[in-house]
């Protein structure tokens, strides 16, 4: 029993471990164009960001290689966020603050403040980024030239994650290790399935003329997780998306505390893996590979078992070195390696958290507001 046992958590640490060695092996960091055409419109939706929305912007506007526009959707602030935006504008005039109307019933904050700026863009592409993103200067440059390489309709990267926290180093490694282990990229780019769209709503790149055929944040306005619910948009219209490496163009730090991450995480899980249908399986994955072969391996030793033990012991090792190998690419912290097993176990604590509560505490609170997750249409 343990030597099976053993075995199969070989096998599923061995699945993200070959995925893993093919993705970064594709996955390359876009480089600009020596000339540009073209205007970017980066959209930013910001609501009560003060403490980070000075930096954002004036790191937008120092983007080189390519005309761009900066438009700030103030999402009805309650502290200096317009203020700031104001001041910096003065100064620039590539820069313009938006005031976002009221948010309509049946709309997510985001997505309603995206919609808004959408509308009020010039440019040929639009680029969506997350309040508490920095961009790199080549940043915008090489996402343009991408899509235009490529030939796609919306491209997407993960920024380098910043965190200092042990709750963030618990939560926010996630990200990359789920896209970069499980997400088969080489048959994303190959197949126009919409089960295969991914990106990162921290920063996502799209066609103008695309986004506004496709219904853009429109058609996807209950959603609290646009990084699934646009590309599988785009996706079931015939359009083309893509990932790249992300962490030389822009950094993020999205959370500040455990309770943050916590929260943060839990707010879209019911749109990713935390359905009847999915969480058994990814629970099965990640545990199985991750955690079950450390508990099989102290079993493995307790029973003598000398070949269980070096099977397991080496489903953990390829665990850990399929982590670290993704840590070193992206940039994260080496320190948040070892605890590996324990961001697993968040994970999908999180996420059977999301599945399992009552219905009556079905409510996603987010940035003082309240959005019923019960209500989320199913993710195609």
């Amino acid at each position: 029993m343990i030597l099976a046992l053993a075995l199969l958590t070989l096998a599923l640490a061995a699945l993200p471990a070959c995925l893993a060695a093919i993705n970064l092996s594709i996955l390359r960091t876009p480089e600009p164009e020596p000339e540009a055409p073209g205007l970017v419109s980066i959209l930013i939706p910001a609501r009560n960001e003060a403490g980070v929305i000075e930096g954002t912007v004036r790191a937008a506007l120092a983007s080189a290689g390519i005309a761009i526009e900066v438009l700030v959707g103030d999402d009805h602030s309650t502290d200096d966020t317009a203020t700031i935006v104001r001041r910096i504008a003065e100064a620039d005039p590539r820069l313009r603050l938006v005031a976002v109307p009221d948010l309509p019933e049946g709309w997510t904050g985001k997505n309603h403040a995206c919609a808004m700026l959408a509308r009020e863009a010039r440019g040929d592409l639009l680029l969506f980024l997350d309040a508490d993103v920095t961009l790199a200067p080549n940043g915008v440059a090489g996402l343009a030239a991408h899509a235009r390489r490529a030939n796609v309709d919306l491209v997407s990267g993960v920024p380098r994650q910043l965190m200092d926290s042990l709750g963030e180093r618990l939560t926010v490694p996630m990200i990359d290790f789920l896209l970069i282990g499980y997400l088969p990229m080489a048959l994303m780019r190959l197949s126009p399935d919409p089960s295969l769209g991914a990106a990162c709503g921290q920063m996502i790149l799209m066609r103008a003329d695309a986004y506004r055929a496709s219904g853009g944040h429109a058609a996807i306005r209950t959603s609290l997780h646009d990084g699934v619910r646009l590309p599988r948009l785009f996706r079931g219209q015939g359009l083309r998306t893509d990932l790249v490496a992300g962490h030389a163009l822009a950094t993020c730090r999205m959370y500040r505390d455990w309770p943050q991450s916590w929260a943060g995480f839990s707010k879209n899980a019911r749109e990713g893996m935390a359905t009847p249908r999915a969480l058994p399986i990814w629970t099965v994955l990640l545990f199985g590979g991750h955690v079950l072969p450390w508990l099989v391996l102290v079993s493995a030793l307790l029973a003598s078992d000398s070949s269980a033990s070096w099977i397991a012991a080496g489903a953990a090792l390829l665990s850990l070195a399929t982590r670290a190998a993704i840590t070193l690419v992206v940039r994260e912290p080496a320190a948040t390696v070892p605890l590996h097993p324990l961001t697993v176990c968040t994970a999908l604590a999180i996420q059977w958290n999301a599945l399992l509560r009552p219905a009556r505490a079905g409510v996603a609170v987010w940035k003082g507001r309240r959005y019923p997750i019960t209500a989320l249409p199913p993710v195609p």
